[in-house]
């Protein structure tokens, strides 16, 4: 059922993973379309704000924060292993895997290379500051608007 803390944690997220994607451009590899990073970070972050953060709603001050937190945690992780799936596919597709599973565990390591590279003090502060301000905004559109 739609509701306005649903349409707030979806928007504050996808807005969080358009914040958080032009910091990493300096991280990762050059030849890497942002615009599409952007945007399938910006689709996660509208997808778990509306199912994962947009539900759990009513909490005390540490609820709101811890709800936030994970929600942005889990865009991070999330996007990492999204992106780890898009470069095993382009391997893939050049045929550089012996069998199917070689091809599935890529996808792991593709998405921790991926994680370590952007696990950098500014990057993980504005996803920790995010994700408190999601989960405050979160629980404000719930009260406000029933």
């Amino acid at each position: 059922m739609p509701t306005a803390a649903r349409l707030v944690a979806a928007l504050s997220l996808a807005a969080l993973a358009c914040l958080i994607t032009p910091q990493l451009q300096p991280l990762l590899p050059d030849g890497t379309d942002f615009i599409k990073v952007t945007g399938v970070n910006a689709g996660l972050g509208i997808i778990l704000g509306w199912w994962l953060v947009g539900t759990r709603t009513g909490c005390d001050f540490w609820g709101r924060v811890n709800n936030g937190v994970s929600g942005a945690s889990a865009l991070l992780l999330l996007g990492v292993l999204v992106q780890g799936a898009a470069k095993m596919t382009d391997h893939a597709y050049r045929r550089l895997f012996g069998d199917p599973f070689e091809a599935l565990a890529s996808i792991l390591l593709f998405a921790l290379d991926y994680f370590l590279v952007i696990a950098v003090p500014h990057v993980l502060m504005t996803v920790l500051l995010g994700g408190v301000l999601c989960g405050l905004l979160t629980e404000f559109a719930a009260r406000r608007w029933r």
